[in-house]
């Protein structure tokens, strides 16, 4: 992650880490969009079959129609932190509607991923720094991080242990008028009560890393790892 960014997460957004529980984090509701990434190898669209017309270009870099471990997804390559030049042709993009933007609702990102590497942003909507506020998971050091930031400030919630073992895991990044919480797997691994209030921006949904950034001033945190599918639901 770009080190010029990473302190104003630190500062601004305290994280709570819950130890194993039980009990889900929600039941999904309407749902917004679903990304099943089950594209033939070449295809450079990303079809929605929420019935939404929510589809995605998708970049020449990320390879499509992988088959891993019985699941078929998008695999983006590694590429070196904050080297540039920037590769656009990484990311997954779906251009900014409505829908997209949590605004007031209690809001939830289902994300199912695989990696063996500890660095990038996983999906996002908006940036650090825009107006609107935004939302994204991103996995620092093999840990998983569900971010909301709104017009009531900044919460984070992340997993008790890494994630980038190789293995699949199924991670659903949630935003409530209680709080922010992620469950991993089917446990919810953390939550922070308080209410980050309205997020919506301009900016197109990404996934795979950033859409504004240089490589220097502002780093991609590109994404190094397979994804199987994205939901989004709200309710």
């Amino acid at each position: 992650m770009n080190v010029r960014c990473v302190p104003a997460l630190v500062l601004t957004a305290a994280v709570l880490v819950l130890g194993p529980a039980t009990t889900a984090a929600g039941t999904a509701g309407d749902q917004v969009a679903r990304w099943n990434m089950n594209e033939s190898p070449g295809s450079r669209s990303m079809s929605d079959s929420s019935g939404h017309g929510l589809r995605g270009t998708v970049g020449g870099e990320v390879q499509t129609g992988v088959r891993i471990d019985g699941a078929t997804g998008f695999r983006f390559p590694r590429l070196a932190p904050d080297t540039p030049p920037t590769h656009p042709g990484h990311l997954a993009v779906v251009l900014d509607r409505a829908a997209l933007n949590p605004g007031d609702r209690d809001y939830a990102v289902t994300i199912r991923l695989r990696t063996t590497y500890q660095f990038g942003n996983v999906i996002q909507k908006g940036q650090a720094t825009v107006s609107g506020g935004n939302f994204k998971m991103q996995i620092p050091n093999g840990i998983l991080q569900c971010i909301f930031r709104g017009s009531g400030g900044t919460l984070v919630a992340q997993s008790t242990r890494r994630l980038n073992d190789g293995q699949w895991h199924t991670a659903r990044c949630e935003r409530s008028g209680a709080g922010v919480s992620l469950e991993v797997d089917g446990t919810v691994m953390a939550r922070r009560p308080g209410w980050t209030g309205w997020i919506s921006n301009s900016w197109p949904l990404t996934i795979g890393g950033k859409s504004s950034c240089d490589q220097i001033h502002v780093g991609c945190d590109y994404y190094a790892g397979d994804i199987d599918y994205v939901e989004i639901d709200s309710y």
